[in-house]
């Protein structure tokens, strides 16, 4: 979860640091004062676009800080944290960022700069933000087969492996045959390209690893004499009177004349006779090497030549001689394609054929998995919506498929299988299920919107959710059924929210007041924690929207009451 926040330099906000605490924090204050701003800034350090307008003015840099606390061992982070080689000790994780007048843009994790698209990487895994703008990606189709998916993550995950692996081997075959069929002219120069690079490897003629064994003939040939002088030098220090073997020898004899009385020295007179022995032959090898030592300085040149054409050859096709040799094997293969192309296109049709089978068995599975997973997930909307008073509301999850281009009864495959799915629903009785977008109000989509965050919440592994504003334009006893999903999201999840609505900021936790000054002719932002007493009066504040009246004292008495009746009966 978010435990710490600081703000410097950053739109009206001078110098801010924010502590928060599990379950549900509420931001309030009045209109301008900064709240959105503060939001704005935790986007930003999940990797939201920045700007030069967010320095604050006479700065030279805004700088935002968050530290999270990570719980769960086997939270995502982790995974993503060993993908970009960042430690995460003791479960934290701390987001920076630093954005300048000069439009440079900072990112660091736990002091390791990293780039923006890392940073949201990180962001996305910590950091879920719903604001009224934000909303507009539930509406999106394209968006549905994800959520659904989640829904039922771990089978729907496991049969997407298989069909991914099968639907990218698939999508490699088709775009074989493409490059194959189409393009003949530039078929025809890869050919000539091919042919010209296989004629100038082969005229080469080389051997395997015949680099490895010329550097090695090359070594010896140019340090020849020091080759020479050391063999002569070592087999002399052994050979001859008053040398090596010699005075070997007599230690061995003088063993022998003794094992016999003593079973110490017997063991080390054969140790000593196999030592003379072995360095006997040790001698003879040297001397007979020795023999075969010829210095030849045309032989030199010849391989000096040799390694340069073959570094010639290395710099186009490897970076030895055998990676030259196997990248010969692929031109011919691939020039085999070329030249028999109406046999290997035949080949491709049927390969392209048989995985789009096995592809398309791995979508059925996927498609009834999502199937089985609609039906629980539209009974699931269908009680949420039913607590957020939208009870007449009918929630479906429709599927739809393409066919392939020119064919009538295959289906047409895409990285999510062959499912084209989107949320539709009906507000009132009698009415034809429509896409989200086109029947939802403001105060609508909001309540469907926190149903299905209320179910996603927990499959979804965020540490904070934020609400931003997400309860404009709703009232009364939809404004309660909201604060309740509101507070229930918070069971599972960190929930920081903005909110004008005191029947929400009741049920906080934690709540928090957002207020702006003047001094020195400079507008700056401070957030204090409320105390009992304070929530009472902010509460009454936001009743009234004026002048603290004794009614509005009590009706804000009465909804704490009831909020703190509420969390104890629903815990």
């Amino acid at each position: 979860m978010l435990t710490e926040l600081s703000i410097r330099d950053f739109a009206i906000i001078d110098e801010i640091s924010m502590t928060f605490n599990e379950g549900l924090t509420v931001l309030t204050g009045e209109t301008g004062a900064g709240k959105s701003i503060i939001i704005d800034a935790v986007q930003l350090l999940a990797g939201g676009r920045g700007s030069v307008e967010y320095v604050r003015h006479g700065a030279k840099k805004a700088q935002m800080e968050a530290l999270f606390i990570i719980d769960s061992d086997s939270h995502q982070i982790y995974e993503t944290a060993n993908q970009y080689g960042i430690d995460l000790q003791d479960g934290m994780v701390v987001l920076h960022r630093t954005i300048t007048t000069g439009g440079k843009s900072i990112c660091r994790v736990n002091g390791k700069l990293v780039t923006l698209a890392i940073l949201k990487e990180f962001g996305k895994h910590l950091i879920d933000v719903h604001s009224q703008h934000e909303t507009q990606s539930l509406l999106d189709p394209d968006n549905h087969i994800q959520l659904l998916d989640l829904y039922d993550e771990q089978q729907i995950t496991n049969a997407k492996k298989e069909y991914t692996r099968l639907y990218e081997k698939l999508t490699a075959l088709k775009k074989r045959y493409k490059e194959l069929s189409e393009n003949e002219q530039e078929i025809s120069q890869r050919f000539d390209l091919l042919k010209f690079q296989q004629n100038e490897i082969e005229q080469a003629n080389l051997v395997p690893n015949e680099d490895d064994q010329l550097e090695e003939e090359r070594s010896q040939l140019a340090n020849f004499e020091r080759i020479y002088n050391s063999l002569q030098d070592a087999y002399n220090a052994l050979y001859g009177e008053q040398k090596g073997l010699e005075w070997l020898n007599m230690a061995n004899q003088a063993l022998q004349n003794s094992k016999a009385h003593d079973s110490f020295i017997n063991e080390k007179a054969e140790e000593m006779s196999n030592h003379y022995f072995l360095i006997e032959e040790l001698m003879y090898s040297l001397s007979s090497y020795t023999d075969t030592l010829q210095y030849d300085p045309e032989r030199l040149n010849d391989i000096e030549s040799r390694l340069n054409e073959i570094s010639r050859l290395k710099k186009k096709y490897g970076s030895s001689v055998n990676e030259i040799l196997e990248y010969l094997g692929k031109i011919e293969e691939e020039m085999e394609q070329i030249t028999d192309k109406d046999s290997h296109l035949s080949k491709l049709e049927k390969q392209i054929d048989e995985t789009y089978q096995d592809a398309y068995l791995e979508a059925k599975q996927l498609h009834d998995l999502r199937q089985e997973a609609a039906q629980a997930l539209t009974k699931n909307i269908h009680q949420e919506l039913k607590d957020l008073y939208l009870d007449k509301t009918t929630f479906s999850v429709s599927f739809d498929t393409k066919t392939e281009q020119g064919e009538e009864t295959k289906l047409q495959l895409h990285h999510n299988g062959f499912d084209y799915i989107q949320f539709q629903i009906a507000t009132n009785p009698g009415e034809p299920l429509k896409p989200l977008q086109k029947v939802a109000s403001g105060g609508e989509l909001s309540r469907i919107m926190l149903a299905l965050k209320k179910i996603f919440a927990k499959h979804q592994g965020i540490t904070s959710v934020i609400f931003d504003e997400v309860d404009t334009g709703v009232s009364g006893r939809v404004a309660q059924a909201i604060a309740e999903k509101i507070q229930q999201i918070s069971s599972q999840s960190q929930v920081l929210c903005i909110t004008h609505l005191p029947q929400v900021a009741a049920m906080a936790d934690t709540h928090k007041l957002i207020q702006k000054y003047a001094e020195n002719d400079r507008t700056s932002t401070i957030v204090a924690e409320l105390s009992k007493d304070e929530k009472i009066t902010e509460l009454g504040r936001m009743i009234t929207g004026a002048k603290l009246t004794d009614t509005a004292k009590n009706h804000a008495m009465e909804l704490l009451e009831l909020a703190s009746n509420y969390k104890k009966n629903s815990g």
